[in-house]
């Protein structure tokens, strides 16, 4: 297997970035290995992908004041593609090695402005925060841009944030599917200080355009049309904005961003990923085990710290520290939960619910539909090979245990099907996952953390 990204298998992308990482030399299929005892491990998780591009938009809309180091950035195909976006905008990335920390400052030939170049090409792989924040901030700029990604990319819905767009005066051309990218945009900044958007395909829409507006012309009034899905990613997008020194009040379904700080951010800390953690956490409660996650506290600004609580419904013993959270597995029990707020867990949860006693329904999560993959329809169809009885409507599905059985697992190209779904490879034999290296996503040494359940 090539680290190299190949330009051909993005369907003739605008442009493919320089390469994706990927930890191991990974085969086409990779077997799990069962478990012969409970795990005992301490798991350092690579920092947060949702932090970390959302500080790399902040840093790349403060470069015209300070220069920011990002410390601990995330270093996967989501933030490369996000890296390589903003040096073709214009800014200057210069990356520290093994250390993950990045620097993002404003080149000294760039043009004076808040997106320096007045034109750029933009390829974001199959990156959702990297195209929905890129459509929001470029459109701040002054002259014309293109952003697409691969085929997968061409059919995640972007129309709701281009509508909001378009109706601050910037000019929107669907080069292919009205709605879906590629997509262009000419711009001379925002029109009006108010924008209505809709939130419940994604609330990476809302993000894009709460961090935009801390660098608009004028104070901006966003108001909410919708319900929102996974809420707690808009607060985390509200609190890093704070910390960046702007104020931010919420009445309500509107949000009011004044576009005013002296606060100057020099240097930010990319805490680990919350998501990532998951795979660990659901790892020791399946095998009533014992993990570590240094550095992670329930504090956290992310919301999928919540499924440490979903664990400890279920049933496994929770406890923090100055280290960071522990968990204690125990025997399992099923659960019926709304995971709206913290649906990148879902699959995570679906594979701990396969062990569990009694059946466990996970409801409103529709969205995710429109994620790497069907993630409903994915999940169902690849539980259902091992043997797992899965029942599955249009907002959620419910998962029976069942005695299961080995099968090789279809990943669908989302980093999320392959990590969650390795889990069920710890006690069951004869789990093969299909494209491993789709974890470099936004996981690149996922093969490499895992393989430390067994020492």
């Amino acid at each position: 297997m090539t680290n190299q990204a190949n330009p051909s298998n993005f369907n003739d992308p605008l442009e493919a970035p320089r390469s994706f990482p990927s930890a191991l030399d990974l085969p086409d299929q990779l077997g799990i290995r069962v478990l012969t005892r409970p795990i005992s491990a301490t798991i350092e998780i690579p920092g947060s992908k949702s932090i970390s591009n959302r500080a790399l938009v902040l840093a790349a809309l403060h470069a015209d004041r300070t220069s920011c180091l990002l410390k601990s950035l995330l270093h996967s195909e989501d933030t490369i593609v996000m890296l390589e976006s903003l040096r073709q905008l214009g800014f200057s990335i210069r990356e520290e090695g093994a250390t993950g920390h990045t620097l993002v400052s404003q080149r000294q030939d760039s043009m004076p402005g808040v997106i320096p170049a007045t034109s750029a090409k933009l390829f974001v792989a199959n990156s959702g925060t990297t195209m929905r924040f890129l459509t929001a901030m470029i459109s701040l700029g002054h002259g014309d841009y293109s952003l697409d990604g691969i085929p997968r990319m061409r059919e995640r819905p972007i129309r709701d944030l281009a509508e909001a767009i378009q109706s601050l005066g910037v000019t929107i051309h669907w080069d292919q599917k009205e709605g879906y990218p590629p997509l262009t945009l000419k711009t001379a900044s925002w029109k009006k200080n108010h924008v209505a958007i809709r939130g419940n395909t994604s609330s990476q829409f809302l993000s894009g355009l709460l961090m935009a507006a801390c660098r608009a012309p004028f104070q901006m009034v966003i108001q909410l049309d919708s319900a929102l899905v996974s809420e707690p990613y808009v607060q985390m997008t509200i609190s890093m904005l704070r910390h960046w020194g702007y104020t931010i009040e919420q009445t309500g379904s509107s949000y009011t961003v004044i576009p005013h700080s002296e606060r100057i951010i020099s240097e930010y800390f990319i805490e680990p990923d919350a998501s990532g953690a998951s795979y660990f956490l659901a790892a020791a409660a399946i095998s009533s085990g014992k993990i570590t996650i240094p550095g992670l506290w329930q504090n956290s600004t992310q919301g999928d710290i919540a499924f440490v609580k979903v664990l400890a419904q279920m049933g496994c013993q929770i406890s923090e520290d100055h280290i960071g959270t522990h968990l204690q597995g125990a025997q399992l029990k099923g659960i019926d939960i709304d995971m709206n707020a913290i649906s990148d867990t879902v699959m995570t949860l679906a594979a701990v619910a396969c062990f569990a006693v009694g059946p466990t329904t996970i409801r409103n999560v529709a969205h995710i539909r429109h994620k790497e993959t069907d993630r409903l329809t994915a999940l169902s169809t690849e539980l259902r090979k091992t043997g797992c009885k899965v029942e599955e409507w249009e907002d959620g599905i419910r998962i029976t245990p069942q005695p299961l059985h080995g099968a090789t697992i279809d990943t669908y190209n989302d980093h999320r099907m392959a990590m969650s779904l390795s889990l069920l490879g710890l006690k069951v034999p004869g789990i093969i996952i299909n494209n491993p290296s789709c974890t470099s996503k936004t996981y690149p040494t996922f093969w490499q953390d895992f393989e430390k359940l067994y020492t």
